[in-house]
């Protein structure tokens, strides 16, 4: 299990596909669910320029790395992967991978899933949106779960 919180922008395929080269699994998995987050330039209906997350060192990546252990605990997992960026993030930058490696689809799909929503509600992220017409701190998320 790797945790990462990278300043820098990052490419989320070449981080997976080198840390799955890493892993000594190769013949286990069956499967390989990865999520990509990337900055887009609307929220709460308003016109998004850039954001600037800031974290609690330490903090934050204890809490990933707990809500990493929850999954491999719910789920049959043989490895996860999660980085998050902070600092200035512009429109398009990836701001967060998660990968899940496992022998079976349905527990990757599913800790895959667990992972960032947690991630999402509960790690110590602040966020700060730089608008048109000003500055604002998000409050609230947005939910991960559609309307079906």
């Amino acid at each position: 299990m790797k945790i990462e919180i990278k300043t820098e922008a990052f490419d989320p395929l070449v981080e997976q596909q080198r840390y799955q080269a890493s892993l000594d699994i190769q013949g286990k998995y069956g499967a390989t669910a990865v999520f990509i987050g990337t900055m887009r330039d609307f929220n709460e209906g308003d016109i998004v320029k850039s954001m600037t997350l800031d974290y609690y060192p330490g903090m934050t990546e204890k809490h990933l790395q707990q809500i990493c252990n929850t999954a491999a605990e719910r789920w049959s997992l043989l490895d996860s992967l999660v980085i998050h960026r902070v600092g200035v993030i512009n429109i398009g930058d990836p701001i967060v991978l998660v990968a899940v490696w496992s022998v079976h689809r349905g527990d990757a799909f599913d800790a895959c899933r667990f992972i960032m929503e947690d991630l999402k509600a509960k790690a110590p992220f602040w966020k700060k949106e730089e608008l048109e017409d000003g500055e604002r701190w998000v409050e609230k998320n947005t939910s991960g779960y559609s309307k079906i």
